[in-house]
Formats: C-alpha cells, sequence, structure tokens
C-alpha cells in the first residue's frame, strides 16, 4: 500500500518543467528532435507571441539561428530549451519593467 506521504508532491515550477518537455516530445512525435514543420506546430500552439515571428522563412530562420540550430538541422530538446531561457527573460522583463527589476539569466 503507497502511503500519501510517498507520493512526491511537486511544485509549479517542477509541473511547468514537465510540461516543456511533454510537449516538446507530443509535437516530436515522441522522438528526440523535431523538423522545422514540427516546431511550428508546437509554437503554434503553446507560444503565441512566439508564432507571429516564425509564420514566415525569415522569422523562422531567426528563431532557429537563436536557438543554435544550424540550417538543416533538426531541433533537439536543448535547442528548444535556449528558446524558452529567452522567452523566460522577456516575459519577466515585460512583467516587472514598472519594478525596475531586471533579469540577467543566462543559460549555460
Amino acid at each position: 500500500m503507497v502511503s500519501a506521504d510517498s507520493v512526491p508532491q511537486y511544485s509549479e515550477l517542477e509541473l511547468a518543467i514537465n510540461m516543456f518537455v511533454t510537449e516538446f516530445h507530443k509535437a516530436a512525435d515522441n522522438g528526440a528532435t523535431m523538423n522545422t514543420t514540427q516546431f511550428q506546430t508546437l509554437v503554434s500552439k503553446q507560444m503565441p507571441a512566439v508564432a507571429k515571428t516564425v509564420e514566415n522563412e525569415e522569422g523562422l530562420g531567426q528563431v532557429l539561428n537563436q536557438m543554435q540550430v544550424e540550417s538543416g538541422q533538426n531541433i533537439s530538446f536543448g535547442n528548444f530549451w535556449n528558446l524558452i531561457n529567452k522567452q523566460a527573460v522577456q516575459v519577466f522583463s515585460t512583467m516587472l519593467k514598472e519594478k525596475s527589476v531586471k533579469c540577467h539569466c543566462l543559460l549555460q
């Protein structure tokens, strides 16, 4: 019998991280990487602010470059995480602009 104490209680942050991983793998058809079409579908469903940027080839190329994806290369979770990092910093900056708080978070 499993007691309630042995079931892990996940924080909102842990649940959000799990959501990123789950959505990536769902978009990649459970593969380790995804192609640009799968990426555009993921972004259009889950990241509407980025979706406007990747609607055309030029914008898609810029986003892929920011994610450190080389031409013709599939997108790994590490590449995707680069985008998440960039978006997190932008959202933080936008939401706290009036408080003059700056985020210098970098994914290394």
